[in-house]
């Protein structure tokens, strides 16, 4: 139920398909909504979280876009730097109540597939909670004073300094409309207020005059789920396999593996899906799985014998990381805050 109805939206936010008259009639009620949301936070922000810099990662667009892997990017280069930076995520899909701290071994159905994906690649403190202000005010409370949101563009009550828009460069704002007629969280004119747009792939359809940041994502290598030797992508070349994805944009991956040259069986889930063993049952044993980094942390309890998932880096320009840094530094210093 739930895949055909993502399936469905995607055909009208990204197809040619036009939105029916009660989407577009939300619309209207949805815009009011979203800016009294902002008004009422933005005006009850806390006062005690200005002890530390606070880096907000998301996007104006309902679905991925990139920002987890931006994310693990901006803990390694920081964690480099010498700034000691944590994450604070809500968690999307976790039984989390109030504050949880990720471990590499947590469970994904606790604390959320794309936290705990965080916590195993960035090798930085993760907390999870519905309120990201008492996250970040944990945080502080043990001496953290760099913080990267993990996704709340949109949650104005939490403080930030640095703001940082990712855009799909595939599928740039969709049929540009409001949710729920088209994918849009916030109009397009809110990336005037961001520091950074960074932009994953290329930007097609993007409007004019937008100082963009160029970022890919970089295959890394196919990691068996139950352990043991590590392949490169291109030793798959000619094979068939089956492709699970439960991201909110399958095809991207699927797109990666068969540019690779791999022949493709494709099973795609809705983002965020809690698989179960009965989803791989009727594939068959003798093909290999092929399945993205975010979708393995919900499949190592299955027994999937031969089942790999495929990391995936993000590659900034070197110039803009080390001005992001400079940045940061420099937030650090006008507050006085000692990393």
């Amino acid at each position: 139920m739930r895949a055909a109805t993502e399936y469905r939206l995607n055909e009208i936010w990204y197809g040619d398909r036009p939105p029916p008259l009660w989407l577009r009639g939300l619309v209207p009620a949805y815009r009011f909504g979203n800016r009294v949301d902002r008004w009422w936070k933005s005006r009850h922000r806390p006062q005690n979280l200005e002890s530390a810099c606070i880096i907000v990662v998301g996007n104006i667009t309902v679905g991925g876009s990139g920002k987890s892997p931006l994310v693990i990017r901006l803990c390694r280069i920081l964690r480099d730097a010498g700034l000691g930076p944590a994450v604070i995520s809500r968690g999307y899909g976790s039984e989390a109540r109030g504050l949880r701290l990720v471990s590499p071994a947590s469970d994904p159905t606790v604390v959320g597939d794309e936290p705990l994906m965080i916590a195993q690649e960035a090798g930085v403190p993760v907390i999870v909670s519905p309120d990201r202000c008492a996250a970040a005010r944990a945080l502080i409370g043990k001496g953290i004073r760099v913080i990267v949101s993990d996704d709340g563009l949109q949650h104005y009550r939490l403080p930030r300094s640095i703001e940082i828009c990712v855009i799909d460069g595939n599928r740039g704002f969709g049929n540009g409309r409001l949710l729920p007629a088209g994918p849009l969280r916030e109009s397009p004119e809110r990336l005037a207020s961001v520091d950074h747009i960074v932009v994953n792939g290329e930007p097609d359809g993007l409007p004019g005059g937008l100082e963009t940041v160029p970022m890919t994502l970089a295959a890394g290598l196919l990691r068996p789920l139950e352990g043991g030797q590590s392949w490169r992508l291109s030793q798959f070349t000619g094979c068939r396999v089956h492709a699970v994805a439960g991201i909110a944009h399958p095809q991207r991956f699927f797109d990666l593996l068969r540019h690779a040259r791999i022949k493709v069986i494709e099973h795609p889930f809705p983002d965020h899906y809690a698989y179960t063993a009965r989803d791989f049952a009727g594939m068959p044993g003798d093909l290999p799985i092929l399945m993205t980094e975010k979708d393995a942390v919900k499949c190592r309890q299955l027994g999937l014998s031969n089942a790999w998932f495929l990391t995936v880096d993000a590659a900034l320009p070197s110039t803009w990381e080390a001005a992001l840094v400079g940045q940061v530094r420099a937030c650090l210093e006008r507050r006085k805050i000692q990393p």
